[in-house]
């Protein structure tokens, strides 16, 4: 019986394959060329004091050195302001670095610069909670263009109220909520990525979104049952249903989103999410009326945008391949075309591929996993 699990699992991946061949067809050539046009990295000076040195337990962290990359020869690197985080030429990626998801993001900026036809122009935004974590990402990529930010855990903690999952009770899963206020004012947009997933298109395509007179981009899901992200509380009580009134509010995951931060800025986003975090942490407090959702980070952000989000294909956001939150379960892809792979939900690809216990799909994310016997 075994060897049928295992013929069916290899003619789950070749359809797979088969699927997204007609999208990697249009891709830069998977296999980066080295080139001395990369530019390297400012000094270490211009990051936060909490990264000046590497901890002993990051220094043990296995992660192979990534090439360098230069996919097309036509890309040079920007000029009008050198390397400055400033440099209006640049695409700008923001996420969020911890240990326990630390080989997920590695493999995140490995697919970046795999698939995008410019990587030199990319720089990455990175926030931390905890020190030792941007060596092992300078180390591991050499040349890469990024800034490390601390993100301070105490500035949420007293608004986060439990979850359906400990992950989702995180504070740095709140930083995505700050980036207005964490990034320099001259950084007008940024493209906010979950630590579970790869790109495999060029992220510049992404980039390129218009968002008209939106503060958030991402890809809409109407057909969902919007009302279970939401407690019966909420529906009952009309002060908070009528949030939605006048709304054709749908459903979008926020691990993948192009966020506008003039608008943002502007408009002061970041207090309208924690108003109602507020709510919800008085209404799960011993004696409090009740709490108005369960689930971590995403309620708020649809409290504040759903109905007013720009939206941006499905391809870049084929999402839920890490099952439900319950318990793990393999998915497959959404029909159409696929730039982004992303394994939200309890399963993640790593640990599956560790236990022997792969998904199908987890075989697309394991080319970007660099974690394995370090460089010499």
């Amino acid at each position: 019986m075994l060897w049928v699990v295992r013929l069916s699992g290899l003619c789950s991946l070749a359809m797979v394959m088969m699927v997204l061949a007609p999208s990697f067809q249009s891709f830069p050539p998977a296999e980066a060329i080295r080139s001395s046009h990369f530019l390297r990295l400012h000094s270490a000076g211009d990051y936060d004091r909490h990264f000046a040195v590497a901890s002993s337990d990051s220094a043990g962290l296995g992660f192979r050195r990534a090439p360098f990359f230069h996919n097309a020869a036509e890309c040079e690197p920007p000029s009008s302001n050198g390397t400055s985080v400033c440099n209006p030429s640049l695409v700008h990626i923001a996420i969020t670095l911890d240990e326990e998801y630390l080989r997920g993001s590695i493999a995140v900026v490995h697919s970046v610069l795999t698939h995008a036809r410019c990587p030199e122009s990319i720089f990455f935004h990175f926030l931390v909670s905890e020190p030792g974590l941007e060596p092992v990402m300078r180390s591991t990529f050499p040349g890469l263009r990024f800034k490390t930010y601390y993100f301070d855990p105490e500035r949420v903690r007293g608004l986060i109220s439990t979850s359906v999952r400990q992950a989702l009770e995180q504070p740095l899963n709140y930083a995505r909520n700050y980036l207005a206020e964490i990034l320099e004012r001259c950084v007008s947009r940024v493209i906010y990525l979950d630590s579970d997933l790869v790109v495999v298109d060029d992220v510049a395509k992404l980039w390129r979104t218009g968002l008209g007179s939106r503060a958030v981009g991402a890809p809409e899901y109407c057909h969902a049952n919007f009302t279970k992200y939401f407690t019966d509380r909420f529906w009952s009580e009309q002060r908070f249903a009528a949030t939605f009134a006048g709304r054709r509010s749908c459903y979008f995951n926020t691990g993948v989103m192009v966020l506008d931060l003039v608008r943002w800025r502007r408009a002061g986003y970041t207090r309208w999410i924690e108003r109602w975090m507020e709510v919800q942490k008085k209404g799960a407090a011993p004696g409090g009326a009740g709490r108005i959702y369960e689930l971590g980070s995403l309620p708020p952000f649809l409290l504040v945008f759903a109905g007013h989000v720009a939206p941006i294909e499905h391809r870049w956001n084929q999402h839920g391949l890490g099952g439900d939150n319950i318990r793990g379960s393999c998915r497959d892809l959404h029909p159409g075309p696929v730039s982004l792979l992303h394994w939200s939900g309890s399963g993640k690809p790593w640990v599956r591929l560790d236990s022997r216990q792969p998904c199908p799909l987890d075989h697309l994310w394991a080319p970007y996993d660099l974690y394995g016997p370090a460089a010499a």
